[in-house]
């Protein structure tokens, strides 16, 4: 923790620095509080079943929000952080990343439609996907990116708090039976296209930008510059979404329910990092260009202390699983315990990826190295996971999905090594 104040102190926009971390930190307390108190309900209101239908048509939906992020909350955040002094091309990076978006939507939007209406395990709840679809919208137009490329996360915090307190308690007060599942996805949706909106608004009115359609050049050059952060999030996606598919197919929407409850609690244990991984990603970007050995020797010490930090709470989590599923989800979720034991290590293995990927590899340009490593873990995870979930149903999913995460981060370490070794040379 140390070395995280002494990066504010350093930095000549130290407070701003803190203050971002701050209000990121809000945030995701309130990621992780309001799953803590939606998915027990909704597990008692909807029961295990359509809590399962409700987390199988979430993890379809998320392949088309892969695709309309394109893999911008990466190079977006870090072009925007480094073009802050040129407001022609600041404005430029907005307005084609922007338009390229709106593109990416308009295309998931009817090949998703068509994919629902081809197949009948899709086609029985259609409403569930045009609706789900509506998150996938918000997401698009709220420019998170752009927030933090120019280091102003209080807007994210700010509009994110309100929207989504206001659709929680809505949820809360309107779905009250089985048949009220439906609006889950209704409420979801609206939350994040009021929050897109409002961003649009404030970019417009606080930073001076508006948003002017670009022609078909502008997008493919932001498309090729993100294809292989893209790619790579498109990989991630195969083996967490497609796992939840698999399994749904093959073992019911009982066993999507069970796993999707563990899954999800160990999701929002490894968001704790979420904050600080965020605030010094552009920190750390133009820190790279001034000095990589003084910028990596500051990530090495930020990695060793949550190793460690991650380490106690996996091991506290592991020891009081069976209370921790009881209290949150009920005893009707009590088979879940077991899986939650399976796959709570993920939280320490993807924040050690996030730091030798996310934090090294792509703040050097090692797009490549980073997509290489992925495309790896896809191609190993879909092959085990076929298997072992045919075998163990939900818990051969777990399985996988650990030993997927395992190689990632032994991935990620082997090429940032490599890279740094070169750097140390010099």
């Amino acid at each position: 923790m140390k070395l995280i104040f002494d990066i504010f102190q350093r930095c000549k926009k130290h407070k701003n620095l803190a203050s971002n971390f701050v209000y990121l930190s809000i945030l995701q307390g309130l990621n992780l509080l309001l799953p803590l108190i939606t998915f027990p309900y909704l597990i008692r209101v909807l029961g295990v079943e359509y809590f399962g239908l409700l987390s199988f048509s979430f993890a379809f939906v998320t392949y088309f929000q892969i695709v309309t992020d394109y893999g911008f909350n990466a190079t977006g955040t870090r072009d925007i952080s480094l073009t802050i002094d040129d407001c022609v091309k600041h404005n430029l990076i907005f307005n084609q990343i922007m338009s390229a978006k709106l593109f990416l939507v308009t295309v998931s939007f009817i090949l998703m439609m068509t994919l629902v209406f081809s197949f009948e395990i899709f086609r029985t709840y259609w409403v569930i996907y045009l609706f789900s679809f509506g998150s996938i919208l918000g997401q698009a137009i709220f420019p998170v990116w752009y927030f933090q490329g120019v280091q102003k996360m209080k807007y994210i915090t700010y509009l994110n708090l309100i929207t989504k307190l206001i659709f929680t308690i809505a949820l809360f007060i309107f779905v009250r039976e089985k048949s009220d599942f439906y609006l889950v996805p209704v409420f979801n949706a609206l939350g994040f296209i009021f929050a897109g909106v409002f961003a649009l608004f404030y970019i417009h009115k606080d930073f001076n930008i508006r948003f002017q359609v670009q022609p078909l050049s502008g997008i493919i050059e932001q498309l090729q510059k993100s294809k292989y952060v893209f790619l790579s999030e498109l990989k991630i996606s195969l083996f967490t979404n497609t796992n939840t598919l698999i399994l749904g197919i093959l073992a019911g929407n009982h066993a999507v329910g069970y796993f999707s409850a563990a899954e999800k609690l160990v999701r929002a244990v490894g968001n704790f990092q979420t904050p600080i991984s965020n605030t010094i990603f552009p920190y750390l970007s133009k820190e790279m260009i001034v000095d990589k050995l003084k910028t990596v020797q500051k990530i090495k010490k930020i990695t060793k202390f949550g190793a460690i930090l991650f380490s106690v709470i996996i091991v506290a989590c592991f020891c009081f699983a069976e209370q921790i599923i009881v209290i949150i989800y009920g005893s009707q979720m009590f088979p879940a315990v077991l899986l939650f034991r399976i796959v709570i290590l993920i939280p320490l293995l993807s924040f050690l990826d996030t730091m030798f990927g996310k934090q090294i590899l792509l703040n050097l340009g090692k797009d490549k190295l980073y997509f290489r490593v992925i495309l790896l873990a896809t191609i190993l995870n879909l092959i085990i996971n076929l298997v072992l979930t045919q075998l163990y149903q939900e818990f051969g999913t777990a399985i996988s999905l650990l030993i997927t995460q395992i190689f990632i981060a032994l991935g990620m370490w082997f090429y940032a090594r490599k890279e740094v070794d070169k750097i140390v040379l010099k």
